[in-house]
């Protein structure tokens, strides 16, 4: 005899906190879960969280921060996006782009015209098919001691407005990336 089970499509939440034991629950416990521990980069911890369970397990995750970030001679805010995670036996199945349409979502909510995020360069077609333009522009970040450094990682950028075009020019985050 078969049973049958009527599955919820996937819906994001607005976690109240995101911990390590969080992180874990979706990406197993590693040195480096997000393969981006060669780089040396100190990172900051964002503060909003959204994520996706399934049955009371976490299985995807997106956080945003706010910070301020210079574009040439112009002085603004930006929202970045980070800790994007999908389970690995989960990936495949559109949990990324649910859990960051609802970040961006949100992000559109907090004020800035753009949002920002950093990732590894096999990732970059998964933002391109999500709406992301990857910068044709070297981005530096600072670290610890105020020491400044050229992200290694790709950067790429969304809009958060209709209107809202990428100004031209260097691009210098006055914080460590998110």
């Amino acid at each position: 005899m078969s049973e049958n089970r009527s599955f919820a499509a996937p819906t994001v939440v607005r976690l109240p906190r995101y911990t390590h034991a969080d992180q874990e629950e979706i990406l197993g416990n590693s040195d480096d879960p997000f393969g981006v521990a060669s780089t040396g980069l100190t990172w900051l911890p964002k503060e909003e969280h959204f994520g996706i369970r399934q049955e009371d397990r976490l299985i995807a995750h997106a956080g945003l921060r706010r910070l301020p970030v210079a574009i040439g001679d112009a002085e603004t805010e930006v929202v970045g996006v980070g800790g994007v995670a999908v389970a690995p036996g989960m990936q495949g199945r559109g949990l990324a782009r649910l859990v960051v349409a609802a970040a961006v979502d949100h992000a559109r909510t907090m004020g800035p015209h753009h949002a920002l995020l950093f990732c590894r360069p096999p990732l970059v077609p998964l933002y391109q098919r999500l709406g992301w333009h990857p910068l044709d522009t070297d981005v530096v970040v600072e670290q610890p001691e105020g020491r400044l450094v050229t992200m290694p990682l790709r950067t790429m950028v969304t809009s958060l407005r209709d209107a809202a075009r990428w100004p031209a020019g260097t691009v210098r985050l006055f914080s460590l990336p998110m």
